[in-house]
């Protein structure tokens, strides 16, 4: 069967309804959230749209009180297949070319934010189904489409859903790379809390220290007010030496007897620290080498000896790999400090999936001097390469592009890892710049096209 001739033949309407998708700015609004809107008016604007096409196409539907839902294509067993995509995107940022919400054409190209994470796919793997339903053919599986609301958040739509439906035996998630995601590395987010101690004179006062917003984000940008009592001429000077050094832009600020230091790194994802400079490290790695008061020495001091040139978990005592999905690493993305308060540290670490949170937890709470807090661990996720999945999947991807399906392991995390058989399945193919959570988000109409035609086929073949 030709299934990109199938998906030409609806190019047009195809286009149109991923553009008309994304014109709606589905961006988390707590404050328009409401009864059946749970995360605000315009998630809920794109969550019922769809609903609203899958009805419209002659599917089945149903919304579970604005958190998520579902699009279904009925078989004839009881078995699910699950195609899992969400409706909710990141919010778009400053630079862009065009509206990041016009979904304008350019090159070939739809602009908008969500084009490529994930409503984009979602609108591909949709017409997809509507392919595979207009065709008639007998399907033993069900073929549900999950839509959560608040997968850039905190993943509540689908612990909602789950809560009322039941899991799918298989599924994948068109929200990452091709070819095949089949493993995911543990994710680990927790606070370091400082035990304070009694508070000593010293020549420097730590009075705050800042940098980062978002534990899974390497921070590009910190600062750190210190009170001085006497002259402050040799520590500008030895800031301005360690800026040379390290090769990194930042400045300083006189306020009275209190001086200001700044640093610019370079912001990238957790899931590979080194893809980044971070400014909140390397800031503390500078102060650890001043003579603080014994609260900010001891704050920054752990921040340098933890995380300093090391974003692997050595300095701690957890570096552990597999062959399976690589490196642990580690990342101190949001550090707050104010005198007379307790120092924080959050840090994200993504785990490889034979990984043991535990060791994990216990090589930080050996971290003399802080406690440990709100350690939340989502343990990995892996299928196995000769499954009938992955084995499925390998199939279709080599039909359709003749290229070989090699798998994939991320420090990522996506929908697919709520299923026990669960993979993450394009729409990114190799060789493109991965544009998603970037100002001029962009997919190409023709991976869009060929994404949609893989999407048929996998569908085909795992629910006939």
């Amino acid at each position: 069967m030709n299934w990109v001739e199938k998906v030409e033949k609806v190019k047009g309407e195809l286009v149109q309804d991923t553009q008309a998708f994304l014109q709606i700015k589905s961006v988390l609004e707590e404050e328009t959230a409401s009864e059946g809107a749970p995360f605000g008016e315009g998630i809920n604007k794109a969550f019922t749209h769809l609903l609203e096409l899958g009805e419209k196409e002659g599917f089945t539907t149903k919304n579970l009180d604005g958190f998520a839902g579902h699009i279904e294509l009925k078989g004839s067993g009881d078995e699910v297949l699950g195609i899992l995509c969400h409706v909710d995107v990141v919010p778009e940022g400053d630079g862009w070319t065009s509206d990041p919400y016009r979904a304008e054409i350019r090159d070939g190209k739809i602009f908008a934010r969500g084009a490529m994470d994930d409503k984009g796919p979602t609108i591909a793997a949709f017409y997809a189904m509507k392919i595979v339903k207009e065709l008639g053919v007998p399907l033993s599986k069900n073929v549900r489409m999950i839509i959560g609301t608040d997968e850039e958040s905190d993943w509540r739509c689908v612990d909602h859903y789950f809560k009322h439906e039941k899991m799918p035996e298989m599924g994948f998630a068109p929200d990452a790379d091709f070819p095949i995601i089949f493993a995911e590395k543990g994710i680990i987010d927790l606070n370091l809390e400082q035990q304070l101690v009694k508070k000593e004179e010293a020549a420097l006062q730590l009075v705050s220290f800042e940098s980062g917003r978002r534990y899974n984000m390497v921070p590009d940008f910190a600062k750190a007010t210190v009170r001085v009592n006497g002259d402050v001429a040799e520590l500008e000077q030895s800031f301005y030496s360690y800026l040379k050094n390290v090769k990194i832009n930042g400045q300083v600020n006189k306020l009275g007897d209190e001086i200001e230091f700044m640093i610019e790194g370079v912001s990238a994802h957790a899931m590979e620290p080194n893809n980044g400079i971070n400014a909140g490290v390397l800031l503390a790695t500078f102060l650890a080498d001043a003579n603080l008061d014994d609260n900010g020495r001891a704050y920054v001091m752990t921040i340098k000896q933890c995380f300093h040139n090391d974003t692997r978990g050595n300095q701690i005592g957890i570096a552990y790999k597999d062959d399976i999905s690589g490196e642990l690493t580690v990342n101190a993305g949001v550090m707050h400090y104010q005198e007379e308060e307790i120092g924080k540290i959050g840090v994200n670490i993504r785990y490889p999936v034979t990984g043991d949170s535990e060791k994990i937890k216990k090589g930080f709470i050996s971290i003399e001097g802080f406690e440990v807090t709100d350690f939340n661990d989502s343990p990995p996720h892996h299928v196995e390469e000769n499954s009938p999945l992955i084995q499925t999947l390998s199939k279709v991807y080599e039909e359709q592009t003749g290229e070989k399906a090699e798998l994939i392991a991320i420090g990522g995390g996506t929908y697919a890892r709520s299923l026990e058989a669960g993979v993450a399945f394009g729409p990114l193919f190799p060789g493109r710049p991965d544009v998603a959570h970037q100002k001029d988000e962009y997919i190409h109409i023709e991976d869009l096209i060929k994404a949609t035609a893989i999407y048929a086929q996998a569908i085909y073949e795992l629910a006939k």
